[in-house]
């Protein structure tokens, strides 16, 4: 099982996207999610996936397992989603000279116009340049854990 440690952000513009070197569709829909635990089935590409994330431990970081399944099991899996799911499109910038990259999700559907940037870290104090395109830091709060924006779109925020 891993600790994944992420910091989350608003992107204020699409400036990114002259940056990003690759880009994949996700549709994603979750199973169960409770008290900060959930179990998630993904398809981003032609690849499926399953995962299950701990709740946070600090706000930053969580347990997190995760496996790739074959498609057609993961599309199976989608009628047993809680109503709701996510519709984005990811972009991977890579962070030069750090092994580090930023995902960026552009959302569509039901939080149509929310971007998001997340990075990946070692540590939960790890130093990272910030691009002139992030915006406000949305790390640890809930609003914006894709498992909430299922539940509570950010159309119905406004």
């Amino acid at each position: 099982m891993n600790l994944e440690i992420e910091r989350k952000f608003l992107v204020l513009d699409d400036r990114f996207k002259k940056e990003a070197v690759r880009s994949v569709r996700i549709r994603q829909g979750y199973i169960a999610h409770d008290s900060g635990r959930t179990v998630r089935v993904r398809i981003a590409g032609d690849k499926g996936y399953l995962t299950i994330k701990g709740p946070s431990l600090d706000g930053i970081s969580r347990q997190e397992w995760e496996r790739e399944i074959p498609p057609q099991d993961a599309e199976d899996l989608f009628p047993l989603c809680k109503p709701g799911a996510i519709d984005k499109t990811r972009y991977i910038i890579p962070v030069p000279d750090t092994g580090r990259k930023w995902e960026v999700d552009e959302f569509y559907g039901n939080n149509e116009g929310l971007v998001m940037a997340e990075i990946e870290l070692g540590a939960p104090e790890e130093p990272f340049d910030k691009p002139d395109w992030l915006g406000e830091e949305v790390t640890g709060d809930r609003r914006y854990y894709n498992a909430q924006l299922c539940l509570n779109p950010y159309k119905n925020w406004k």
